[in-house]
């Protein structure tokens, strides 16, 4: 919808049809009228619901921190929704799932980036799949043949499944993170699927020896064995952990480092900063992040009781979305918001939400984007892309903003 017909909208309609733009390295058009003429703006959604769309900093981050907006009940039956569930309604609360099992220290333990050997293998890792591309030669598809593995690997020794599956469990993803108006039954089975697999992984570790043992699947492996107050945990229960932290590990930190290395090579002065700056990267990643529209569909809650936000009574049982994008792009919190600085201050943006649902793995995040852009800059400074960007083509009906290829050369 264009600035013009947002204008002339009427007040009782929905101003817009959510999602945005799908396309990931350019602000929706829309996003700043939003955030300046209707913060809290009626919207409707993909199946059809109506919601509210929350685009300024300070009202999103009132709503993802008052426990009245809900995460959890957004998978209840009969609830307003953004799009039709994908996954069974009790994964939508992961983490407090892992709570109630028992099973946080063994998942915060396995998330922890300072884990010894772990950036050694990423780098490791980084360099042997940078080497295999340049083997390959260019242009190469750096989404296949960076973005993606890289992501993968990480997070299969996190969890102590063998990297060699990484292309089956990065394919799951595919349908997992859809967004569809209607529930399709093959969904279900794409799941469970990928339940199956990682308890088969799960029995593969117990059949270690303890000292051979590795990452979450080995702890889940020895609470499995011997603790009993994880006793009553069954191997689907251990598995759909498993399940959930690749799938939401994977996807938002393969997303996420495509968009980063696209806003890079837009901008190739920037590849010669950090190049020369590598100290810096820290401060450059949460720039990245702030800057980052991989988040294609909002963040969701529903009410829980009647809440004011901003000039908006929001009713119980009514969705509201939280844009991101408009929070991070707010000029009352981030001075030129605009501009990609690298050199800008660490502020608070909104890209791993806010209060109880704020990412647990994002320092672990961290760590695998600050890695895998050393070793690019390093590695590859006469990076570029192969294509014109409004070439690139970028996924619909699906969870994150993100192209189908990212051909580069160098």
């Amino acid at each position: 919808m264009s600035v013009e017909q947002l204008e002339t909208a009427g007040a009782d309609a929905p101003l817009v049809d959510f999602p945005l733009s799908r396309r990931g390295d350019v602000l929706p058009a829309e996003c700043s009228w939003l955030r300046e003429k209707a913060p809290v703006a009626r919207v409707r959604t993909l199946t059809g619901d109506s919601a509210w769309l929350v685009s300024s900093h300070a009202l999103a981050k009132q709503v993802l921190e008052d426990e009245r907006f809900s995460l959890k009940d957004t998978a209840n039956a009969g609830v307003p929704r953004q799009y039709a569930l994908t996954i069974p309604p009790e994964v939508v609360n992961n983490m407090g799932n892992i709570n109630s099992a028992g099973l946080r220290s063994a998942v915060m333990k396995s998330l922890n980036p300072r884990q010894p050997g772990l950036q050694d293998f990423l780098r490791t890792a980084a360099h042997g799949l940078l080497d295999a591309l340049e083997a390959e030669g260019g242009p190469a598809d750096l989404r296949a043949g960076f973005a993606d593995p890289f992501s993968a690997a990480l997070h299969c020794e996190v969890l102590g499944s063998p990297f060699e599956d990484w292309r089956r469990l990065m394919a799951g993803l595919d349908v997992a993170f859809m967004t569809a108006a209607e529930p399709f039954a093959d969904s279900t089975l794409n799941w469970y699927k990928d339940v199956g697999y990682f308890a088969a992984q799960l029995n593969a570790q117990l059949a270690r020896p303890e000292a051979e043992r590795t990452g979450l699947l080995g702890r889940f492996a020895g609470l499995k064995e011997a603790d009993p107050e994880s006793a009553h945990l069954t191997d689907d229960m251990f598995a759909t952990v498993a399940v959930s932290l690749f799938g939401a590990g994977a996807i938002s930190t393969s997303s996420f480092l495509v968009l980063a290395v696209l806003a890079l090579l837009q901008r190739p002065e920037l590849i010669g900063y950090l190049r020369a700056h590598p100290e810096r990267m820290g401060r450059a990643v949460d720039e990245l992040l702030r800057w980052n529209l991989s988040i294609g569909d909002a963040l969701p809650r529903l009410a829980m009781a009647d809440v004011q936000v901003g000039e908006v009574r929001v009713k119980a049982g009514e969705l509201v979305l939280v844009l991101v994008e408009g929070a991070n792009f707010d000029p009352a919190v981030f001075e030129d918001p605009d501009r990609l600085d690298l050199e800008r201050e660490a502020g608070p943006h909104l890209s791993f939400g806010a209060g109880r649902h704020f990412c647990p793995a994002s320092a672990l995040g961290r760590v695998h984007a600050e890695i895998a852009l050393e070793v690019l800059v390093e590695r590859l400074p006469g990076l570029r892309l192969a294509v014109p960007a409004e070439n690139l083509v970028w996924r619909t009906g699906f969870i994150k903003r993100l192209p189908e290829r990212l051909p580069v050369a160098w």
